[in-house]
């Protein structure tokens, strides 16, 4: 295997996930802040921590992460998008950002605040978002071709791949690439091993009318009570196709329209050819699954081990992040919303208190009695509150 062979390289998803993390530590600023790597290349749809730490203990009076292009900016990066958190720890000023994207790449600067001024740890970590590939290398001899799964970044230790021909596993190993007689009926994606979850899009051996389908998000995330739409796009290579249908892991390849737990809930949408859409209405945490798209002709069959899009259905929960004072008769304290993951584009929190709105942004703090009713929404979406469980009595802490 040649050295530019074993360079190709890799990623993963889910959790917290370093694919590259260059040995040693950054040279610390004067108060002893510093990076745990210069460099991380990172899988898209993955969870990545940019590791940042204090040597000695600090009284700051704020602290921001920034990215490159916008470090003078005081915006804090939290406020652009609601995947991003900091660490709590006092002595870590770790950024931690989920469901990468592609559009993250970028050198990530961490800024903070004390009593003797301004302070930014340079030069920055540099975050790589990288997502696999199948590349396609065809032979003078007939069809046969030799496929390789590929991305920008690289593994220190050899990863194990597994490759997938219309849907279905055909090979696992260490091997990152696939060489066969290939046809023009049949598509080919590759994932890691482990990270079955983020495999590349579905190729064709040659042009684009092979049997394949490609989801347009892996990962979903929506709020219980609302409705979400799970997409793909498909290909049949013969020109008839008989069926076609949405299903559920765990629950056999039943058509989810003839499934009782769905009953009223959810329908197909197709506006254009080739493209298929589920909908589910009236979310509740028991739709977190993982959904397939399925299609049949006269001598094909779409197979379902190919990951399709997983659902996270998450709902609201305030909590008492901490305790300002305690009085004879009230409580000061600042509020949290929280939940299992972010919906996309949802990302502010309005507040009620005794079923009546009072402020919008993402804490809320106040005098609270015991008796007060406490919940919380997503803007846009107040019909959808947290159950107001919080009462501002001892059960509350």
């Amino acid at each position: 295997m040649t050295e530019a062979a074993m360079s190709l390289s890799a990623a993963a998803s889910g959790f917290v996930l370093f694919l590259l993390s260059l040995s040693g530590v950054q040279s610390q600023d004067n108060n002893g802040v510093s990076y745990t790597s210069p460099q991380i290349c990172a899988f898209k749809g993955s969870t990545v921590d940019i590791g940042c730490s204090f040597k000695y203990p600090l009284k700051l009076l704020k602290k921001v992460w920034l990215t490159e292009g916008i470090e003078y900016n005081p915006d804090d990066l939290k406020k652009d998008s609601g995947r991003v958190s900091y660490s709590s720890q006092w002595y870590s000023c770790t950024l931690t950002i989920r469901d990468l994207r592609e559009s993250d790449s970028a050198v990530y600067k961490f800024r903070y605040t004390t009593n003797r001024g301004d302070f930014t740890v340079l030069p920055g970590v540099t975050l790589t978002v990288t997502a696999l590939q199948v590349h396609v290398k065809k032979s003078s001899h007939s069809n046969w071709a030799t496929l390789t799964c590929q991305s920008s970044c690289q593994l220190h230790d050899r990863p194990s791949y597994i490759w997938y021909k219309n849907g279905q596993i055909i090979s696992t190993g260490n091997h990152y690439w696939y060489s066969h007689y290939l046809k023009l009926t049949d598509s080919y994606s590759c994932a890691f091993r482990d990270h079955e979850a983020s495999p590349s899009p579905s190729v064709c051996y040659q042009g684009d009318s092979c049997n394949r389908v490609n989801y347009s998000n892996r990962r979903i995330c929506a709020f219980k009570g609302s409705s979400v739409d799970i997409s793909s796009t498909y290909n049949s290579y013969e020109s008839q196709i008989q069926s076609q249908f949405w299903f559920r892991s765990g629950r056999g390849s039943e058509d989810l329209r003839e499934d009782s737990q769905y009953a009223g809930r959810v329908e197909l949408i197709e506006t254009e050819r080739g493209r298929s859409t589920l909908r589910i209405r009236d979310l509740t945490e028991s739709d977190s699954a993982q959904y397939h798209f399925k299609f049949k002709t006269q001598s094909f069959e779409w197979k379902s081990s190919l990951p399709g899009t997983t659902l996270t259905v998450t709902a609201l929960q305030v909590k008492v992040s901490r305790i300002i004072s305690v009085h004879e008769s009230q409580t000061e304290a600042e509020l949290k919303c929280e939940s299992s993951c972010t919906p996309a584009g949802h990302l502010l929190f309005v507040w009620f208190k005794n079923n009546q709105f009072m402020v919008e942004q993402s804490s809320y703090q106040d005098l609270f009695s015991p008796g007060d009713v406490i919940s919380c929404a997503f803007k846009g979406h107040e019909d959808y509150r947290s159950d107001p469980v919080c009462k501002f009595t001892s059960l509350c802490y």
